[in-house]
């Protein structure tokens, strides 16, 4: 029997509204994920920490600030830095396109779901890229 999914959700930085990070993270609970939640103004330190600390598959990082070019490769090369690259990072918020593109791009995060997704559009992916993830680790070993 494999284990519940595991996520981190994280609002790093200097945001102060967190209504769409605790809509998420409930949604992930009632999926039957496992959920952490950081609270407000985490650094990237912070996330990093935390994730490793709980073992998540997944951070989920939610940011309204507009420092998403800043903070979300610093918390993807801590993650590198610390041999946790395995972690899917995701991002959440109110982000240009053109900022998405190069997030993807530069490996920064895997996937950016902006206001209005589907709840259920996010969790199967997830569960998608945890498969994929699963049978790439699989293959390695």
């Amino acid at each position: 029997m494999s284990r519940k999914i595991r996520v981190l959700v994280a609002k790093p930085g200097l945001d102060g509204h967190d209504r769409g990070a605790r809509v998420i993270a409930r949604a992930f609970r009632d999926a039957g994920m496992e959920v952490v939640y950081t609270g407000l103004h985490q650094t990237p330190e912070q996330v990093v920490e935390a994730a490793i600390q709980e073992d998540v598959d997944v951070v989920g990082l939610s940011i309204l600030s507009g420092a998403h070019m800043t903070l979300f490769p610093r918390i993807k090369q801590l993650l590198t830095e610390n041999g946790a690259d395995d972690i899917i990072v995701m991002g959440g918020g109110t982000i240009p396109e053109v900022d998405i593109k190069e997030l993807k791009a530069g490996g920064w995060v895997e996937e950016i779901f902006t206001p209005g997704t589907a709840i259920e559009t996010i969790l199967a992916w997830i569960n998608t890229k945890k498969n994929a993830h699963a049978l790439q680790k699989n293959r390695k070993s």
